[in-house]
């Protein structure tokens, strides 16, 4: 489109209904601007659905003021019914929801849903978040490590292939980017051969995103020609796969549950067949992960029940007194920690449009750099000029018909990368840490053993073991029991084990 296809009556249309909505604002400058400025900011515009805007950042502030009326919320425990662990079941009923999740796997009725959105900003890095590289012996990233347990997972799966099953028992792998991060997010994968995943079997889409406003709702021109917009959060993922064609995909594919979880976290188990066995062995709609809190003042939000509704209560939002309350057995009553790890029915997601207007939104007030409206001049703010309204992925569960948690073990399965290096917590030192002590434990847990240099020092010890030869520790005994490996060593395939193994 160039300005000469903009006819003046759509051109009219467009800025009486902005006018109507409160927002005429935004031409304030249009009649200054260059033809290819023009064009720019008017199908910019005309994307924005400027109602739905305005719906959003008044049920935000309601909620906003509801909450600083209810500073504390009026909580309950999870019921019993809806908790289980993987800690406190038995082996046998740990291996009977795998068994389960790897049939439906198996069957192709299995996707994963990665957050990806984010970039590397606090650590240093431009690049979407999933390209950091933690300093693995490996040097692998992210993305790597989590390409790498999908395609071993398949693996394990097709042995419940039935005969003359045509279904390939391939895990499809849906990444939701954002506008900063598609591309660079696209070109990693290309440039890396997508990780031996086939190219076809991974589905980028991005999030969608929403004008920045000011504190009394005006949209905020960041140029003359541009609106300042953000991504729309976490949350975004239930518009963005209706909008991007991302339902269709999986209906095509035959997919009835997905593994949804977040970029950062290193020990991800990704479409683990044991949560997606325990969900769907209690036909779950929509189900979370958690971890116990380590202690009751811990700054994490707790999976439980506000205004008997399941929710995720922000550790701010409840007093000392109700946090440190206890079961007989000693653990917390709101101790089940979210770690942004989630089950998905298909038919749950298709089911989100119907109440996508009555889900929360939440304010982010930020340094937005914006254009005076008198001046024309860009400000760069020093404090707080203007608001992100975001949705959280968490968002949907008071809506679920059919919830449920799984307790997992903390030290198995999360750990976040969210901080600067040397920050001595959620950083790269502490994910490289986490994802060595737990090979070192796979390798113990079968009955062998590793030494050498700093082999009680995670930070330093060069000892690591591919997602190609176990996923979360199976198939080691058979090689390693009774024996001891050598650090350093980086077991890439069952072969570099055999030999490692003396």
């Amino acid at each position: 489109m160039t300005v000469a296809d903009i006819l003046p009556s759509d051109l009219e249309a467009l800025k009486t209904r902005f006018e109507n909505a409160g927002q005429g604002h935004v031409f304030r400058f249009y009649d200054e601007l260059s033809s290819e400025e023009q064009r720019v900011l008017y199908e910019q515009l005309a994307a924005l659905d400027v109602e739905r805007v305005n719906q959003i950042y008044t049920k935000a502030v309601e909620g906003a003021e509801e909450q600083a009326k209810n500073q504390e919320a009026a909580v309950e425990p999870l019921p019993e019914d809806v908790l289980d662990s993987v800690i406190k079941a038995s082996p046998d009923v740990v291996n009977e929801w795998t068994t389960i999740g790897l049939k439906q796997i198996a069957q192709g009725k299995v996707a994963v849903i990665l957050l990806a959105g984010g970039q590397g900003t606090r650590l240093g890095s431009s690049a979407p978040k999933g390209c950091y590289d933690i300093q693995l012996p490996s040097g692998k990233s992210l993305f790597q490590l989590q390409a790498e347990r999908i395609l071993r997972l398949q693996d394990l799966a097709r042995q419940y292939r039935k005969p003359g099953d045509p279904a390939e028992g391939i895990i499809p792998w849906y990444i939701m980017t954002s506008g900063p991060t598609h591309q660079a997010t696209y070109d990693y994968f290309k440039a890396h051969n997508f990780f031996g995943v086939k190219e076809k079997n991974i589905i980028f889409f991005k999030q969608g995103t929403l004008p920045c406003l000011t504190m009394d709702g005006k949209i905020i021109l960041e140029s003359k020609s541009k609106v300042a917009i953000a991504p729309d959060g976490n949350g975004g993922i239930y518009t963005a796969v209706q909008n991007t064609g991302v339902i269709e995909s999986l209906r095509e594919r035959g997919v009835e549950y997905m593994h949804c979880y977040c970029v950062d976290n290193c020990l991800a188990r990704v479409a683990d067949p044991a949560f997606i066995g325990y969900c769907v062995s209690k036909q779950t709609d929509c189900g979370v992960k958690v971890a116990a809190k380590a202690a009751p003042e811990e700054p994490v939000g707790v999976v439980c029940l506000r205004n008997g509704r399941y929710s995720v209560v922000e550790y701010s939002e409840i007093s000392k007194e109700v946090s440190e309350k206890r079961h007989e057995d000693g653990s917390l009553m709101f101790g089940a920690a979210n770690i942004v790890n989630h089950f998905f029915s298909t038919a749950f997601l298709e089911r989100v449009p119907s109440f996508a207007a009555d889900l929360e939104y939440h304010i982010a007030k930020k340094k937005i750099k914006y254009t005076d409206l008198e001046t024309g001049e860009q400000i760069s703010p020093k404090a707080n000029s203007g608001m992100k309204l975001e949705c959280f992925v968490f968002d949907v569960f008071p809506f679920a018909e059919r919830f449920s948690v799984l307790e997992v073990d903390r030290k198995e399965e999360f750990s976040p990368l969210k901080n600067a290096p040397g920050s001595g917590s959620d950083c790269p030192e502490t994910s490289r840490r986490d994802i060595i002590a737990q090979h070192v434990r796979f390798i113990e847990a079968a009955g062998g053993k590793v030494v050498g240099d700093n082999a009680d020092d995670y930070e330093k010890l060069q000892f690591e073991i591919s997602p190609w030869v176990s996923y979360a520790g199976e198939g080691l005994r058979e090689i390693v029991e009774g024996k001891t490996i050598q650090a350093p060593a980086i077991i890439e395939t069952r072969e570099d084990l055999i030999r490692a193994a003396k």
